[in-house]
């Protein structure tokens, strides 16, 4: 494939996804460990696409490096227990000069506007303030946390005030409370809070490694709060830079905010692949499945029609007009990701032979080989054995094997009941196939 058609192919993909963000809220947590890193710009430049593109941002950072490096410095150790910092005097001023440090450096980035960057000519405005509330920890088990604080509340409505005059909201992990003492907290419970008080559409914590199973090392695309809770009490193990963002994670989907994504901040762009590609490069968390099986409706015609436009061009598939789907879209079954119909058949019903046939059966080139395809024609089986049919068919011209694999024989036309004949197309001679349903 050319270059130039790579790209194009690319940027429409994405504008389903341009179009699903826009005049959506979204909150990022990212570590002081981004800061540090020699291509943090090349994030802030993404923060900034994002912006452009009309999504509402708010921006938490945190400070623990920074931290612990200005205590180091003062020869003072860095104290914690059970993972929580004890913030000392002197530790808190080291916290207030990193959070007032990061604050400035992060703004001047999101001011850049150089002709040879990608934020040329673009006039961000960026606002801070007092939006979080907090309050001491306490002495817990004896120990005393000093000014290790947590989040008592949200301002939303400032935020949502900056926010509507298209600044971004920048957040530093540091609380305020009404006798005017300040307060180390998480940057993780902060941004936690403040999407959920914002009812966001998204939460993204940038972490600083992938989300992967510790057993097989393999990644971990999704999870539903539920299967996240029971992998945390599986595995009490995990490091914090992985146990916190997803308990955060399960917070924030349980309170209502729609998605939460883990993504590993390392790679470069990763923010974009997550947020504008079909498969993203993170970790989504949500209350509900990302990917669910179900009966089509009306709304679905137009992404039915786009999977099987390229099925019907190769000659696989029988064209289809709107019109026939629209009047036939209570036998059809679709896999919906993310908005999107990743795949879809149909079962059409002859009651007088309780016979039934397996039509437009489709699967996006993208997401083949993770046996949805299966899964359909399972739900299909099942509906047929439901509805009291006693045998499917199915017409093929290149996927004759595929439902040989899966219990079908081949017949021909005259075994077809006459009612279903009609379904038929002699130019297109395609295979019959039959299952009796047990």
């Amino acid at each position: 494939m050319l270059p130039n058609q790579s790209f194009v192919n690319w940027f429409r993909d994405s504008s389903p996804y341009i179009h699903a963000h826009r005049n959506k809220t979204f909150v990022i947590n990212f570590g002081g460990e981004a800061l540090l890193d020699p291509d943090f710009d090349h994030l802030v430049h993404d923060f900034a696409l994002l912006k452009s593109l009309g999504i509402r941002l708010v921006l938490v950072h945190g400070i623990r490096p920074q931290i612990d490096e200005r205590l180091k410095k003062l020869d003072a150790p860095a104290l914690f227990h059970n993972n929580l910092r004890i913030t000392s005097e002197l530790a808190l001023q080291c916290v207030k000069e990193a959070a007032g440090t990061a604050r400035v450096e992060i703004e001047a980035l999101l001011s850049l506007g150089l002709a040879n960057t990608p934020m040329a000519g673009y006039g961000l405005r960026v606002a801070s303030g007092n939006f979080v509330t907090a309050k001491p920890i306490g002495v817990i088990g004896g120990v005393d946390y000093g000014h290790t604080g947590e989040v008592r509340r949200i301002d939303g409505a400032a935020i949502e005030r900056q926010l509507d005059q298209d600044a971004v909201v920048l957040i530093s992990p540091i609380g305020y409370s009404p006798s005017g003492e300040v307060f180390n907290l998480s940057a993780e419970q902060v941004a936690t809070q403040v999407a959920i008080a914002l009812r966001a559409e998204k939460l993204i914590l940038l972490t600083e490694q992938s989300f992967c199973d510790p057993g097989s090392g393999q990644q971990i695309l999704q999870m539903t709060t539920a299967e996240a809770g029971d992998f945390l009490d599986r595995h009490p193990e995990l490091p914090n830079i992985v146990a916190l963002p997803l308990k955060a994670a399960i917070q924030c989907s349980n309170a209502g905010v729609g998605r939460v994504h883990l993504v590993d901040r390392r790679t470069d762009g990763a923010l974009l692949l997550e947020l504008f590609t079909r498969n993203g490069v993170g970790t989504l968390i949500s209350a509900m499945p990302f990917e669910e099986l179900r009966s089509a409706t009306l709304n679905d015609i137009g992404g039915i029609l786009e999977l099987i436009k390229p099925l019907e061009q190769q000659g696989i598939l029988a064209k289809r007009s709107r019109e026939k789907i629209e009047m036939e879209i209570a036998d059809y079954i679709v896999v919906e990701r993310d908005g999107l119909i990743i795949g879809c058949t149909a079962l059409h019903r002859d009651e007088p032979s309780r016979s039934g046939v397996i039509a437009c059966l489709a699967v996006h080139p993208d997401y083949r080989g993770g046996s949805r395809g299966s899964r359909l024609l399972d739900h299909a089986y099942a509906k047929a054995r439901q509805s009291g049919l006693k045998r499917i068919y199915a017409l093929s011209t290149q996927t004759m094997h595929w439902f040989i694999e899966r219990g079908f024989g081949q017949s021909d036309l005259a075994s077809l009941p006459d009612s279903l004949k009609n379904l038929y197309n002699p130019q297109r001679n395609s295979k019959i196939l039959n299952k009796k349903i047990d």
